[in-house]
């Protein structure tokens, strides 16, 4: 039986989407580019014609939709040329309709002319690239579906002949009628605008068949910026392993490390929990700056404080952050979740351990991450594929979350702890007069932990862990009862009378 014989494809100027394609849009067959108008068929388009332009080919974009004047200011906003593209502006000819047929129906006589004008212009260009913007337009010129089916049919037939790689752009006006094309189309590619209630719109694309050649599945989120298109892929842990020694990361305070046993495990997550205020974003600080100090880089993703106010508490703490990120031993990264989709989140933390070799990765906090989308379930599946790849980079992988309540009855807002192989639990509790702070270590897969529940504090002279609470019961339900002696006074020693 002879082997396969391995498709040629067309890289399409996009390097992720290209990964999605498994190296990009197979050579000379017709694909089919949909979405809502917005979704950026056009700008993806434009990417795919300059690629080749980069590459010596000649490109060829037909306009039904955009006169040429618009498509230039189009290209100029992202600082592209159409130099080296032919633009072929064809609006449908409805003057020549003023000529009524007795035979044929105006739309026949508009349609077949369109499609002619189309099938003459390649083959005149010889093209080795075209985009043909819109089947749209075509689709109402055409007015009857089997008219329509059947000159799409004969412009696949014509372009296949030329050897040309085509791409045809479809707004979706007609659901129906969009999905009558995929079975004509070799490949089609689906893109989706999606509005949120607040903030940015969330943009997303799938490949929904590529006849012939292996892709990855799924939505990838992407991203269309001045000048470029950033397109996410979703991630696939199981495609990135490596081989790495499971050392502890110590966070330079022995007691600390003592409470956790020896410290955090490489390629493991620990999730530190607890209330607003309780030293959560403190701890994570202490042990990413203990690592940037033994020389490693390490990544913090904030969605909740800005760089000013950290950077005050880290000093407070004797912890110099300013000056680690300034020198780049520490990726300091603003997670705006009004702005930012889960699917660019993840690619940020994949480019801070594959291009930066980070080994220590903050996030704070998940309960932000959350609220990125309203699709809890996705978020939470799309999280636990993250911590998997970080685990199998060797990464260790610090979460936080905030828990609603200050003292007394503290809920979680979602059960995250099967993500997590050590969980570490702060609370407040009250005792003295005073509002204090615990510490304790309540889950660690990966070796011993101390049971214990041990004092914590952070201010004023930074970081300290102290002594185990033996004479407390109570400290994790916030009012604790004291089982120790009694001051003398209070026993009644020294009274009179």
């Amino acid at each position: 039986m002879p082997e396969p014989v391995p498709m040629k494809k067309l890289m399409t100027g996009i390097p992720e989407m290209d990964l999605v394609l498994r190296g990009g849009l197979p050579c000379h067959r017709l694909h089919l580019l949909e979405g809502v108008p917005g979704a950026g068929k056009t700008t993806i388009a434009l990417q795919f014609l300059l690629e080749g332009v980069a590459r010596g080919e000649r490109g060829l974009y037909i306009t039904l939709s955009e006169s040429t004047d618009e498509l230039t200011a189009a290209a100029a906003s992202h600082g592209w040329s159409l130099d080296g593209i032919d633009v072929f502006d064809l609006i449908p000819i409805e003057a020549e309709l003023e000529r009524q047929q007795s035979v044929l129906y105006p739309s026949e006589v508009e349609l077949g002319e369109t499609m002619r004008l189309i099938t003459d212009r390649i083959a005149a260009d010889q093209p080795d690239r075209v985009v043909v913007d819109s089947l749209a337009e075509l689709r109402l010129i055409a007015q009857d579906q089997l008219r329509y089916r059947r000159q799409i049919l004969a412009l696949k037939q014509a372009v296949q002949g030329r050897q040309c790689t085509t791409l045809v752009l479809d707004d979706l006006t007609s659901q129906a009628g969009a999905r009558e094309l995929h079975s004509l189309m070799h490949g089609v590619i689906s893109l989706e605008m999606i509005e949120r209630s607040y903030g940015a719109a969330r943009r997303r694309m799938r490949v929904v068949k590529m006849r012939g050649t292996d892709y990855q599945s799924g939505w990838h989120d992407f991203a269309i910026t001045a000048g470029n298109v950033l397109v996410f892929p979703s991630l696939i842990a199981e495609e990135h392993q490596s081989e790495f020694e499971p050392s502890t990361l110590s966070s330079g305070l022995a007691e600390l490390d003592d409470l956790l046993g020896g410290g955090l495990t490489r390629g493991t997550t620990t999730m530190l929990v607890g209330p607003s205020g309780a030293g959560k974003s403190s701890l994570a600080l202490q042990y990413v700056m203990s690592a940037v100090r033994a020389g490693e880089h390490g990544s913090y993703f904030s969605f909740d404080e800005a760089f000013g106010t950290l950077t005050q508490r880290s000093t407070a703490l004797g912890l110099d952050l300013a000056e680690a990120v300034e020198s780049g031993r520490l990726g300091w990264h603003r997670a705006n979740p009004s702005r930012l989709s889960p699917g660019e989140f993840v690619w940020r933390v994949r480019r801070e351990v594959e291009d930066n070799d980070a080994r220590i990765v903050v996030i704070d906090s998940l309960n932000s991450y959350l609220s990125t989308m309203p699709e809890e379930t996705a978020l939470i599946l799309q999280m636990h594929e993250l911590l998997t790849y970080l685990n199998n980079q060797g990464v260790a992988t610090i979460l936080i979350l905030a828990q609603q309540g200050i003292i007394g009855d503290i809920e979680n807002p979602v059960d995250l702890s099967f993500m997590s192989d050590a969980v570490v639990l702060l609370r407040f509790f009250e005792a003295g007069g005073e509002v204090r702070k615990a510490i304790s270590v309540v889950k660690k897969r990966t070796g011993i932990h101390e049971l214990a529940i041990r004092e914590f504090r952070l201010f004023p002279d930074g970081m300290k862990v102290g002594p185990k609470l033996l004479e407390f019961q109570g400290v994790l339900t916030g009012v604790p009862s004291y089982g120790g002696p009694l001051d003398p006074l209070l026993r009644g020693e020294g009274e009179t009378g």
